[in-house]
């Protein structure tokens, strides 16, 4: 298990829609907060486009449901204590109809912006489009060259994504990095609060039980009451 330093410059979530950082990596978000280490979120799609008719233009109903969102988000980060909150406007559940480039561009601003030691997103092997098209373009935006500020990424599960790509259909999410998020869980519960309209009943695993069952799950398989597990794609020391 790891624990945040205080040394760190920065951390950048970069997460396709509202509420995936939170699913992902609240109880991270918020124990890097509360040891003074600013914690930056960027959302790349508009997490709404795809539930209204086709193309990109907002009904009136979904630029409601967007503002909604947003403000939810803004809500979870202050619970959270996020140092930033950004927001992009590619369709969602359509990454895969924006070239691969455009999408790299905008995390290479974000971390020209931040600057950030450490980078947290989806992991490769989800099952939402979305996800896998940030994994992508994260990992473009964070190639090795010398000079490159991030030199941790990290990979994090999104319930009803990560666990639903049956096997063979995609890479396993396989953790090997740990954060005990014991002290910040109740924050991490709260900020998915702020999202209840995103929530499910249960047993769906995007329940507010279902978030709280995997953290004490993924706490008892490290020691601790609650964890959050990663894949670490890349750490220099």
């Amino acid at each position: 298990m790891v624990s945040p330093k205080k040394d760190l410059a920065s951390v950048l979530v970069i997460a396709a829609h509202p509420d995936d950082e939170v699913l992902g990596c609240g109880g991270t978000i918020a124990k890097f907060a509360a040891s003074g280490t600013p914690v930056h979120l960027a959302f790349l799609a508009d997490g709404v486009g795809a539930r209204g008719d086709a193309g990109q233009n907002l009904s009136p109903a979904e630029q409601q449901a967007l503002d909604q969102r947003r403000a939810a988000a803004r809500r979870a980060a202050d619970i959270l204590g996020a140092a930033s909150v950004s927001f992009d406007d590619l369709p969602d559940n359509r990454l895969d109809s924006i070239p691969l480039l455009d999408i790299t561009q905008r995390v290479e601003a974000r971390i020209a912006q931040h600057r950030p030691d450490s980078v947290f997103t989806h992991h490769a092997g989800d099952l939402n489009i979305d996800h896998r098209r940030v994994h992508q373009a994260v990992v473009t935006a964070c190639r090795p060259q010398r000079g490159h500020p991030v030199k941790t990424l990290l990979t994090f599960e999104v319930p009803s994504s990560t666990e639903w790509q049956p096997p063979g259909s995609g890479k396993p999410f396989a953790p090997n990095w740990f954060v005990d998020i014991s002290a910040t869980l109740a924050q991490k519960l709260a900020a998915l609060d702020a999202y209840a309209q995103e929530l499910r009943d249960w047993p769906h695993p995007r329940s507010r039980q279902g978030v709280e069952h995997l953290a004490r799950w993924r706490g008892a398989t490290v020691g601790c009451e609650a964890a959050e597990a990663f894949v670490i794609a890349r750490h220099v020391q």
